[in-house]
């Protein structure tokens, strides 16, 4: 796996998602608290976009079902039993990179 280079820190703002591109992932970037998360775009329920999802404390709330995942494990709170792929996110400079 390799780190790539999806965003730059001043194009995040706190709590609001930011639909990212890969090479092969469409993946969605929140800024909580003044960190960085990165989850698959699609909720696994009916395919909403995360990116889009509400920001309540550390979870993202798909916007079209309700459904919540934990943006540090994935898991959802309500169904442990669903979860969506995190990714590990660093930053170098102003640069959001992404291990993909």
């Amino acid at each position: 796996m390799a780190f790539v280079k999806v965003a730059t820190i001043e194009e995040l703002e706190e709590g609001i998602g930011k639909l990212v591109e890969t090479e092969s992932k469409r993946l969605a970037l929140f800024k909580v608290d003044g960190k960085f998360y990165a989850t698959d775009e699609v909720c696994p329920h009916r395919g909403g976009p995360l990116s889009e999802g509400d920001i309540e404390e550390c979870e993202v709330v798909c916007p079209w079902h309700g459904w919540r995942f934990n943006l540090e494990t994935g898991v959802s709170p309500v169904n442990p039993n669903v979860k969506i792929q995190i990714y590990t996110v660093k930053v170098e400079g102003s640069d959001i990179l992404i291990e993909v």
